[in-house]
């Protein structure tokens, strides 16, 4: 069968994760995503525009979000200036065989406001959407119903069973020559020996090359020789991972539960979270997934804003092997795959424990139809340890308190790879993002006969299996609002630094040290390296608002972890693609609009479409409004450890208020002592027959 007569063809995903949904909420706020029914809307609306303007071919749907409102709008919106902005739909689609991309803006009024009707339209020529799961489903089919794909798969490893060959769809990094201008899948291929096997550890010498618009194979690349499948079964899965051990499941794990019994210390409104003094709300849209608007913390009867819009925007896999094909072999997962496309499904008492809420997320499929992906993205609070202590030895007091965070996450999994997301927010005001690594690393086939320990660019982790060094690069879109209600054109972002002082007369025994504080006043004075030598920080600070106290300007800080940036050539592919994976911290003035650093459209690109553009120009930052976009992540050296599961890695940031309080917010958190709490048995004897006896 040719895949490409079929147009239409959606995925479907096991598990519940997704289905089809219908029916839409009563006045949704304007940041809230698009509802089921206004995304069957929007497609009915493209559908007739099409038709209309005599479009070609079937159409693809490929990304049906909501397009915020202008920030301006907004404000007026939320500051009582002006009514809600009108709801309008983003929406991304082809028409394959011919494979234009256009680009559709839908104006959708609510509560029979009048009918939806196209407000822009566009082809966007030489550009390639997001590879969204309809299209990773659309590949597999195509390379497995490949006549010469099985025949090679047969000749070279005698596999005759299609079912047990696994396909790994990757977007090209770097076109073949040739193949220009064809939207095009790689695929990495593996095998399984039983339907739950660990197909990582059998990975192929076949790649196949894909034309989702022709709907057919146009290329394979392989070995000279013939190959030998690796051997070693290597699994983590419930139904193998005995035999991997060796050994039985651990008998002495005993069950930790968390109990809330009066119920969480959170209250939900729609998509608008109150937990303690901080405020927030939720989003969700195909491409970032997880999206934050509005953080705030209450103070004295009135939300104090610090954030306007939080998100992570892009990511960045670039794997490390110089030798054909795998130099193709890189991943913008954001800009690729999309965050929210690939959103788990979260389970109950297995990815969230606790008193849990759950918000859903809504996507599309190929054929334009609302997909509800049930409990995309978890709420719940937890213990975070201790928030303060002090124990006065003169009067033998002690004064404690239990810190707690309220939790947001979310999961992606794209192909081998899961990354969490944890926004955490803390009672003192602090808060933070943790990205966590887990999944499986995409392996590479080698030689059976090749010497094991000579791999200069990863290592081995079965014999035949490769993983190959790589990094995982992040990058996240801070739009902050220090204290500002209008905007933050007041605000100015600083470095700070602390540096020793040389020996003389200002420091004669050498134990001084001082810090500085840099304004950042344009574009190209902010392209800035974390440097954790110098404690190097970043401040964004609000002038029109004093601090009491210091005096100074309150402000929020930003404190970078320890992460190289990217490793590669900054002449390389992907040195021009991720240029905001060249350095830490970039600062832009605010544009409508501009919210992806690598481009709109990411997919086969051949240069950064998004931040080395609005940063050519050094703009002056001051009056701006400031948008911070920070870069971090972790360089992966695969340990054997990883494999064939690979235990999270975690990496991130913490945003820490700086002045923006009178003293210590946490004053008024009361002490308490956990009822639950008990001390194991044993000890607790042991310690009661140590205890001294008074002397009668």
């Amino acid at each position: 069968m040719d895949v490409s007569t079929s147009p239409e063809a959606c995925c479907a995903r096991d598990g519940g994760v997704q289905h089809q949904a219908s029916g839409v909420a009563p006045g949704p706020h304007p940041l809230d995503q698009l509802s089921p029914s206004e995304v069957s809307r929007a497609s009915a609306c493209t559908r007739a525009h099409a038709a209309a303007a005599g479009v070609p071919g079937a159409l693809r749907f490929n990304t049906i979000m909501l397009q915020e409102p202008p920030k301006r709008a907004l404000l007026d919106y939320m500051n009582g200036r002006a009514p809600a902005p009108p709801r309008r739909a983003l929406v991304w689609v082809l028409n394959p065989p011919h494979g234009t991309l256009f680009e559709g803006v839908v104006e959708l009024p609510a509560g029979g406001g009048g009918p939806d009707r196209m407000l822009a339209w566009r082809a966007l020529e030489g550009l390639q959407p997001t590879a969204t799961p309809c299209d990773n489903v659309l590949a597999e089919q195509i390379i497995l119903s490949d006549q010469r794909v099985m025949d090679l798969v047969r000749e070279r490893y005698g596999i005759t069973d299609p079912a047990l060959i696994v396909f790994d769809p990757w977007t090209l990094h770097g076109t073949p020559a040739g193949f220009e201008g064809r939207r095009l899948m790689q695929g990495f291929l593996y095998v399984r020996e039983s339907p739950t096997d660990n197909e990582y550890a059998h990975p192929l010498d076949l790649l196949p090359l894909v034309d989702l618009n022709l709907g057919k194979v146009v290329n394979i690349e392989c070995y000279d020789k013939p190959a030998r499948l690796p051997p070693t079964s290597v699994n983590y899965h419930v139904d193998h991972a005995n035999a991997t051990t060796g050994g039985g499941w651990r008998t002495d794990m005993r069950p930790i539960n968390i109990t809330q019994p009066e119920g969480p210390s959170f209250s939900i409104d729609g998509s608008l979270v109150r937990w303690q003094k901080w405020r927030l709300r939720v989003g969700f849209n195909a491409r970032e997934g997880l999206v934050l608007h509005e953080v705030g913390w209450e103070e004295g009867g009135r939300v104090r804003p610090i954030l306007h819009r939080a998100s992570l925007v892009e990511m960045a896999v670039p794997y490390g092997d110089p030798n054909e094909p795998y130099i193709r072999k890189c991943a913008f997962d954001v800009g690729d795959y999309g965050m929210g496309f690939t959103a788990n499904s979260l389970e109950l008492g297995c990815d969230c424990v606790g008193h849990i809420k759950y918000f859903d997320g809504v996507v599309n499929n190929a054929k334009g139809e609302p997909l509800t992906i049930r409990n995309a993205v978890c709420l719940h609070e937890e213990d975070a340890g201790m928030l303060w202590k002090h124990t006065d030895t003169r009067l033998n007091h002690v004064e404690v308190r239990r810190n707690r965070r309220l939790v947001v996450s979310m999961v992606s999994t794209f192909a081998n790879y899961d990354y969490a997301m944890y926004w955490n927010f803390y009672l003192d005001g602090t808060l933070s993002l943790e990205m966590k690594l887990t999944g499986i690393l995409s392996t590479t086939y080698r030689p059976l006969e090749e010497a094991p320990g000579n791999v200069p660019f990863g290592i081995d982790v079965a014999p035949g299996v490769v993983a190959t060094n790589h990094q995982h690069l992040f990058c996240v879109r801070l739009d902050p609002a220090v204290d500002c209600h209008e905007g933050g054109r007041d605000l100015v972002v600083t470095e700070i630094n602390a540096d020793r002082v040389p020996l003389g007369p200002a420091n004669p025994h050498g134990n001084a040290f001082k810090v500085s504080e840099t304004p950042l006043l344009s574009v190209h004075a902010a392209m800035r390296e974390a440097d954790p030598a110098r404690t190097r920080s970043w401040k964004v600070k609000n002038p029109s608002v004093i601090n009491p106290i210091t005096g100074q300007p309150v402000g929020f800080k930003l404190l970078p972890t320890h992460s190289a940036p990217m490793l590669a050539q900054p002449e390389s592919l992907v040195g021009k693609r991720a240029f905001f994976a060249t350095k830490h911290l970039f600062v832009t003035p605010y544009e409508d609009g501009q919210l992806y650093p690598a481009g709109d459209h990411v997919v086969q690109s051949e240069d950064c479409l998004g931040l080395r553009l609005w940063t050519a120009d050094d703009k002056p930052l001051r009056g701006a409004d400031p948008v911070i976009w920070h870069s971090f992540g972790i360089t992966h050296l695969p340990r054997l450890e990883d494999f064939p599961i690979m235990p999270v890695e975690v990496v991130g940031f913490t945003l820490k208020p700086w002045g923006f309080f009178k003293w210590n917010p946490t004053l008024d958190v009361p002490p308490t002592r956990n009822a639950a709490s008990r001390e194991e048995a044993g000890a607790a004897r042991a310690r009661a027959e140590a205890a001294p006896r008074p002397r009668l």
